[in-house]
């Protein structure tokens, strides 16, 4: 009997601890978020915790209608979906024909990767190779940057070994070549796994401010990350990125440092919590079914 109660006791203290560091982790968020909605003399009083007070929207309208802000969510909006499309494409054409066991030097070819994802040349001869190729201050050095996964290669792979391969067969009998194969047959039976390796570069490119902070110095192609980055980072409270007056407290009401940043951030992820919802479904059984072979 002891040691039924035991039982049955732990799994409610289990949910309890679980319970605190859920709210331990989402309080800094839900303050960020109560700020960006409340009046600035809340905010600078200290009296704003979970919820807003004295609810406005002057701050959100006033960070949207920003030229910088709009500049670096176009730059972030172009590299997400062009680099998302370019690391999705070579993926699949690289995983594909890696995970066919009959492919000469496969086994040499997959060592490669993995010593690549174990090391890295460094953030030194990365920004000297970019700079050689003089990809320093242009977009390309955004999507470059994060074009290729061995992570992600590996879990399409992994995938497409669990595929039937009496599919294929069929295919290649009525004649199709091997990229008529994969982007017609291969890819519509692997769309949970490319759904989930999409989202993963996706919301890499979305956050990636290092990429800006290393290739980019032209404030025209600063990503919304790096944006925010030197938004909190040098501690604005009067100023801009640009040196210029964040505010006119005649003209625009509920504007000041903490409150712009907040709504800046709160802004900035909307596109990944609008977006994510729709792929979360693919997430669990496009890795788990990858995971299945190594």
């Amino acid at each position: 009997m002891a040691k039924q109660k035991k039982f049955e006791i732990f799994p409610i203290i289990n949910i309890i601890i679980l319970s605190l560091f859920g709210v331990i982790t989402l309080y800094p968020c839900l303050n960020v978020v109560a700020k960006a909605f409340s009046s600035q003399g809340y905010v600078i009083s200290g009296q704003v915790y979970l919820l807003p007070k004295d609810f406005q929207l002057d701050t959100i309208k006033y960070v949207l209608t920003q030229p910088e802000f709009l500049n670096a969510f176009k730059i972030s909006v172009v590299v997400t979906i062009f680099g998302t499309l370019f690391a999705m494409l070579l993926t699949v054409l690289t995983a594909y024909p890696l995970s066919k066991p009959s492919l000469r030097g496969r086994k040499f070819f997959l060592g490669i990767f993995v010593f690549i994802m174990l090391f890295n040349a460094g953030m030194v001869p990365n920004y000297i190779l970019y700079r050689s190729l003089h990809l320093t201050n242009t977009i390309w050095a955004l999507i470059f940057s994060g074009a290729f996964s061995v992570f992600n290669l590996f879990i399409v792979k992994n995938y497409y070994e669990s595929l039937p391969e009496t599919v294929e067969e069929a295919a290649r009998i009525d004649g199709a070549s091997n990229l008529v194969t994969l982007f017609r047959i291969v890819l519509p039976m692997s769309m949970p796994v490319i759904a989930t390796v999409t989202l993963f570069y996706g919301v890499g490119y979305w956050n990636n401010y290092f990429a800006g902070v290393m290739y980019i110095t032209d404030p025209s192609l600063k990503s919304l990350q790096q944006y925010l980055y030197d938004l909190i980072t040098l501690a604005m409270n009067t100023t801009d990125t640009s040196g210029n007056a964040i505010m006119d407290a005649e003209s625009v009401a509920n504007v000041t440092g903490e409150v712009v940043r907040c709504a800046t951030i709160v802004v900035s992820t909307v596109p990944i919590l609008v977006l994510y919802p729709f792929l979360q479904k693919y997430f669990v059984k496009g890795v788990t079914i990858g995971s299945v072979k190594g």
